[in-house]
């Protein structure tokens, strides 16, 4: 999405290379408002308050947060301490779950000293996932967008009720 014209993701690492910057979704669209994350259970928090929204975006904040925990320790009671902090935010999102699995697998399979910036990779391809999804969704609801404004002659708005995934 573009945000005064510059290219915005609704979660990225941030220029430190290592934290991750979200936009509060609990502001939208009154407030344009984005917000710094820099450990696993301010990740569980933006997850449980709602700050980041929609299946896939869950999940990509989730890997992100397993990446803090990571950077913090390594060790495997470290990573499934983590698992369960984020996981106990939504138990029944599906994404959310998934992408904790997902990483952990990856984690489980990298010897330690390695394991960040596995992890980091492996978050980083969940989160262009996500883009990837919400471009989907747009791309499909495009033409029938278009198709209700014909319909109506292309006079005034046409009205549409979002419901997670709907990107800007």
């Amino acid at each position: 999405m573009n945000v005064d014209g510059k290219p915005t993701r609704t979660i990225w690492l941030a220029e430190d290379g290592w934290s991750v910057e979200i936009i509060d979704q609990t502001r939208l669209p009154f407030a344009f408002v984005t917000v710094r994350l820099t450990s696993p259970t301010e990740a569980a928090a933006a997850i449980r308050t709602m700050q980041v929204r929609g299946a896939p975006l869950i999940g990509a904040t989730a890997a992100y947060g397993l990446c803090l925990a990571v950077r913090a320790d390594a060790g495997d009671d470290a990573i499934a301490a983590a698992c369960r902090e984020l996981l106990a935010t939504r138990p029944t999102a599906v994404n959310l779950s998934w992408a904790l699995d997902d990483l952990s697998s990856v984690l489980a399979n990298t010897p330690r000293e390695r394991r960040i910036a596995a992890a980091y990779r492996r978050a980083a391809e969940i989160c262009d996932d996500d883009v990837a999804t919400c471009r989907a969704i747009g791309g499909h609801g495009l033409p029938l967008i278009e198709a209700i404004a014909r319909e109506r002659g292309g006079n005034g708005p046409v009205n549409v009720l979002t419901h997670c995934n709907a990107g800007w």
